[in-house]
């Protein structure tokens, strides 16, 4: 077995040394091109990457800071009409409140009006009612003496239109004098 590993060995160095050199090879070409690159670059200015422009870079960040400025304002502006708009809706609605509570004691009062106006006209009936009761009866004592004071004249009128007159005395049979003139005892 040591004498089959040896072929091997000899075989890896061999393979370990070539890849030695490539890579020395390769590192030789990696130097030379840096180098060549490096002349290059250093030689052509327009190969360079440009400088930045810090005077556009300033331009164009003043004008943005303007931009977001203008911006702010927008937003502060439609923040206050938010703002104004939020309290104009909640005073509409506190109206829109008011007026439905309103709304709504009116409909009641409406609702007890008729009964309120009965009982309102229920109380100044009664004093009506009560001086009518008593026109009535004051009427029906006036008639009353008015018939008695008619029959009073009627009989006052007779009696003295009849006191000129004078009556015949007309003679009483037998029969009537004496019963009328004895009273009977019972």
């Amino acid at each position: 077995m040591i004498q089959s590993d040896t072929p091997n060995i000899q075989v890896l160095s061999t393979e370990v040394s070539q890849l030695r050199q490539e890579l020395q090879l390769r590192d030789q070409l990696v130097q030379q091109l840096s180098q060549e690159l490096f002349r290059l670059v250093k030689g052509n200015t327009s190969f360079m990457p440009p400088q930045p422009d810090i005077e556009q870079d300033l331009s164009q960040l003043h004008a943005l800071q303007e931009q977001l400025q203008a911006v702010e304002q927008q937003v502060g502006f439609y923040q206050e009409q938010i703002t104004t708009r939020d309290s104009e809706i909640y005073q509409l609605r506190q109206s829109v409140q008011e007026l439905t509570d309103r709304t709504r004691m009116l409909e009641q009062v409406v609702q007890e009006l008729p009964q309120i106006y009965r009982r309102k006209f229920e109380e100044r009936m009664t004093p009506v009612r009560e001086k009518v009761a008593m026109l009535q009866r004051e009427n029906r004592q006036l008639q009353a003496e008015l018939q008695s004071v008619s029959y009073r004249l009627a009989l006052k009128t007779r009696n003295a239109s009849h006191s000129g007159i004078d009556l015949p005395n007309f003679p009483r049979p037998a029969s009537e004098q004496t019963n009328i003139s004895t009273p009977q005892n019972a």
